[in-house]
């Protein structure tokens, strides 16, 4: 199995450009940035910092377009991504309501891929166009274990030369793989699991 740990940003925008931003503290490629994009017309983007980062992630999930660029990101009070074309300047509130309830989940219990598996139906119940378990691809199976989630409450973006506008929420639901972010925009600690074909 992959084990991904880290944290993802769902940002929604005015202009109709959403973002998942992925920064990877640990993974089978070290500690790496990159950020999946959709414009409004439903263009999808994959941002990637290597070759290698970027067929692994093309293979997980769906993309018009593949962009291999340098990323830089810092992650403190706000989350700092410099990607080519995209800056990004997100500040980060405090914990939410799901936040809380996550909280409350044992660590080891909530990124176990068992548990993500049973608690997946409810899931998008719970919070809508959000799954926790679904195909990765090529036979693969990937699991999201969410342990805590904080409030985005404000974004500068400029992608393309273009201002983004001001943040909104992630709506409609982005289409690269089996689950959307979350419609509030937030910032997720998360550990992404993906299993190899079962044999």
């Amino acid at each position: 199995m992959d084990r991904f740990e880290g944290h993802i940003a769902g940002i929604g925008t005015t202009s109709g450009t959403r973002l998942v931003i992925g920064r990877w503290d640990s993974s089978p490629f070290g500690a790496f940035t990159d950020v999946m994009a959709e414009d409004g017309a439903g263009r999808r983007t994959l941002l990637a910092p290597t070759r290698e980062v970027a067929e692994y992630v093309a293979a997980t999930y769906t993309f018009d377009d593949v962009v291999i660029v340098p990323i830089a990101s810092t992650l403190a009070d706000r989350l700092v991504v410099e990607a080519g074309d995209l800056q990004v300047s997100a500040s980060i509130g405090g914990t939410t309501l799901l936040g809380r309830l996550l909280g409350v989940v044992p660590a080891r219990l909530a990124t176990h891929p068992r548990w993500l598996s049973l608690i997946n139906p409810v899931a998008s119940l719970l919070v809508k166009g959000v799954a926790t378990a679904g195909s990765a691809g090529h036979g693969r199976t990937e699991y999201y274990g969410v342990t805590s989630a904080r409030a985005l409450t404000g974004v500068n973006a400029t992608w393309r030369g273009s201002d983004l506008g001001p943040l909104a929420p992630v709506s409609p639901p982005v289409r690269f793989g089996f689950s959307s972010a979350p419609p509030r925009p937030q910032l997720v600690s998360v550990t992404t699991t993906i299993r190899g074909p079962e044999r």
